[in-house]
């Protein structure tokens, strides 16, 4: 979790930076952010299915044979992050699909465009933190996202204004900066990588190949995985879109939100990542009964921090928004910003749920089910139902929390379907990732 809080602290002090260099940057940092979540979190979830195969390699036989499920993990980790540095062009063409003003969808095209390339070296990164993860050695990750993001602000900071002897590069700085910190990283993981892990990678390469019953379920699992991830992404995204259709005070009272809330949420995904571990040490090892204990106890956990930023997002939401940009804009905005920021624990509450669910799911190898449910429950039912109902709302401002609060209910629902296959699975001690042996 403190990974994670260091993630938060990085990604706040960007938009902060942002908001304060330009209203263009500001507006133009929603849906380059976005964007770039969707195609780097594919990229990323689909490496990130290495974790759940080193923790229950471990739990299973230990060190050895989580080493080579690591280093299997590393080499699709490489052939990931080189397609994404290879999309770094048609990345910066997407904005000019839209209407946006020009002016805007330059910048946008500048953060996309290096957003493939800092997008590429965290799909690397988590292919090797997926090593120190899955064994438990989360004080490695802890203190390396704590390197990457003192470096990242920095950078940041100074890319941005043309601060610390740095150009001034507004937009593309902020990506440059998260490349930066991005990097560092990188460095501190391939020093503490265990040379059984390198062993094991030069045994790949010089194979040339890795055998498909290592590699296919895999990459299956880690594709059904990745869509997900951009299917909820792009959910978000067009949630965005769709909010626009409740005029211009609605959107800027959004976008100063949406920081908010991921003061609520994005904590959570580190205990979710904890659970997700133990789970698959568990399973590895065939207790199956320990996974509703692990999952009852990082559930309390979560609901304790939901309660206290809900606390704060209900009695001092300007303390919150005022950072974001919200303190010089009009009493209208002001408004609509308030009245959203008392019902963001909504999504908080349906988010800890649907997340935690996911990553138990996700050590049990269910993906397609995390895959079917997402789509369905956002894409067939959410996103049409919030939109139909904005529609009879055309310029109310007034109905941007009960959106807010109707997309929640839809999430909560996910949260309830991955608890209720949690079950099943747990009663029928079903797993559905294979793992091969270490290759003597």
């Amino acid at each position: 979790m403190g990974s994670m809080i260091g993630n938060l602290i990085m990604m706040l002090v960007d938009r902060i930076c942002l908001a304060r260099y330009s209203s263009d940057t500001l507006a133009a940092s929603g849906p380059a952010v976005y964007t770039a979540m969707a195609i780097v979190g594919f990229f990323v979830a689909v490496v990130g299915f290495s974790r759940s195969c080193v923790a229950q390699a471990y739990g299973r036989s230990g060190h050895a044979d989580a080493a080579w499920q690591a280093a299997i993990g590393i080499v699709v980790g490489v052939v990931f992050a080189v397609l994404l540095l290879l999309l770094a062009p048609l990345m910066a063409w997407i904005p000019a699909l839209s209407d946006r003003p020009l002016a805007l969808t330059r910048l946008e095209s500048q953060f996309l465009y290096w957003a493939a390339y800092f997008g590429a070296a965290m799909t690397f990164n988590m292919a090797l933190s997926s090593y120190f993860n899955g064994i438990g050695k989360t004080r490695i990750t802890l203190v390396a996202g704590l390197v990457g993001q003192a470096v990242g602000i920095v950078a940041t900071i100074g890319l941005v204004f043309g601060r610390f002897g740095l150009p001034e590069l507004g937009m593309r700085g902020s990506a440059l900066g998260t490349l930066a910190g991005t990097l560092a990283i990188t460095l501190i993981y391939v020093a503490y990588l265990p040379k059984e892990v390198w062993s094991d990678v030069r045994r790949l390469v010089a194979a040339r190949g890795i055998h498909r019953g290592d590699l296919a379920p895999r990459i299956r699992k880690g594709i059904a995985l990745g869509v997900t991830a951009g299917i909820g992404n792009f959910g978000n995204a067009a949630f965005i879109w769709i909010i626009a259709g409740l005029g211009a005070i609605a959107l800027a009272a959004n976008n100063v939100n949406l920081t908010v809330s991921y003061i609520g949420v994005i904590p959570l995904l580190g205990l979710g990542i904890g659970c997700s571990v133990l789970c698959g040490n568990a399973l590895g090892q065939g207790e199956f009964e320990q996974v509703p204990r692990i999952l009852l106890v990082t559930l309390a956990l979560e609901l304790v921090y939901v309660a206290f930023t809900a606390y704060l997002q209900i009695v001092t939401p300007g303390v919150l928004l005022d950072p974001f940009g919200l303190a010089d804009k009009p009493q209208e905005i002001r408004h609509a910003a308030v009245a959203t920021s008392k019902v963001l624990w909504t999504y908080s509450l349906a988010f800890a749920f649907s997340m935690t669910g996911q990553a138990v799911l996700e050590a049990f190898g269910l993906t397609r089910f995390l895959f079917a449910v997402r789509f369905v429950m956002m894409w067939v039912l959410s996103i049409p139902t919030i939109y139909l109902m904005t529609l009879g709302h055309v310029g109310d401002a007034e109905y941007l929390p009960v959106a807010w609060v109707v997309g929640s209910s839809f999430e909560a629902g996910i949260g309830i379907l991955y608890f209720w296959r949690i079950w099943v699975a747990v009663r029928h001690r079903q797993n559905e990732i294979v793992l091969t042996q270490v290759r003597a």
